[in-house]
């Protein structure tokens, strides 16, 4: 969705056409709902609806239907994806089979001898560290495909450095940065809310891919974790994907959720934008069947 998100605030949805956002917390107590339902509160002055992010839900939703004076719109739903952290390294150890425990250590293994014995990595919490820890992480998201295909890269904004800061001062992010001798080859981002981390931001350099530098930084940084005891859960948020599933220990299927008001242009807008989203979702199979999807990918992977 071509949506513009500063959440607890208004957001773009459209030209001229706003809406209000909230994003459900993981550690949000409300049982998932059976029937999503827009929010009582009253809309301020020039909004024309709600978004709810990441809203539980039980079962399959309908992509449209008519809920009181609004227009409900489901565009997306997904598994989110966390790991239950009251708990040791050890028991969460335990829930990978004895195979996959095997391949991860193999991995951590096979990077620390590529790095002559011993891997060098760094966790960046304090305020004075993070302008480091964002000079770093930017020289990696720069050459990543997250960045490059999927325009997901750890933002390049001194705003966004100004927010790790703050962040840091108050004791709410932890940043994780892989070496290469003196070359980061790695990076994550993790905001903490609540005693819940956020996995915001992960990214390898490309030349490391053989090596699974991602995973063995995932790996590494969630010890770390588990040792300080200091947190209730790792979130993954929506979306997604094999890292997710590897490292999860649990799941809830949650929908994002839009309510607009019910208008012939609100209801305009809706439907060209599901015809918008049919025709991304139509034209990424035909190219996945013909492999052009996958090797795109690959080229902007490896930089041609």
């Amino acid at each position: 969705m071509p949506i513009k998100i500063r959440l607890g605030d208004k957001t773009l949805f459209a030209p001229k056409l706003w809406l209000q956002v909230r994003e459900v917390a993981l550690d949000d107590e409300s049982a998932s709902v059976v029937e999503p339902e827009p929010p009582t509160e009253a809309l301020q002055a020039g909004c024309q609806g709600f978004l709810i992010r990441s809203l539980g839900v039980v079962g399959r939703q309908p992509v449209f239907r008519r809920q009181e004076e609004y227009l409900c719109y489901v565009p997306s739903q997904y598994p989110r994806y966390y790991i239950d952290m009251r708990q040791s390294f050890a028991e969460y150890k335990n829930k990978f089979s004895s195979k996959t425990r095997s391949t991860l250590n193999r991995k951590v293994r096979k990077y620390a001898e590529y790095c002559g014995g011993e891997i060098s990595w760094r966790v960046y919490k304090d305020g004075h560290e993070m302008p480091e820890f964002f000079r770093l992480a930017r020289a990696v998201s720069r050459i990543t495909y997250q960045e490059k295909l999927l325009d997901a890269g750890l933002p390049d904004s001194e705003e966004f450095l100004q927010e790790m800061k703050r962040l840091a001062d108050e004791g709410r992010v932890r940043g994780f940065i892989l070496f290469h001798q003196d070359r980061p080859v790695s990076y994550l981002y993790c905001p903490i809310d609540n005693g819940v981390l956020i996995y915001a931001f992960l990214g390898y350099d490309p030349e490391y891919m053989n090596l699974s530098a991602g995973t063995v930084l995932q790996w590494l940084a969630l010890e770390y974790l588990f040792e300080e005891r200091s947190f209730r859960f790792f979130d993954f948020t929506e979306g997604e994907s094999e890292h997710k599933k590897l490292f999860a220990t649990h799941s809830v299927q949650c929908a994002n959720v839009f309510f607009l008001r019910s208008n012939l242009r609100n209801k305009f807008l809706l439907y060209s934008q599901k015809a918008f989203d049919d025709f991304s979702k139509s034209a990424g199979t035909a190219l996945h069947q013909l492999g052009i999807k996958t090797m795109v990918r690959k080229l902007m992977r490896f930089g041609g």
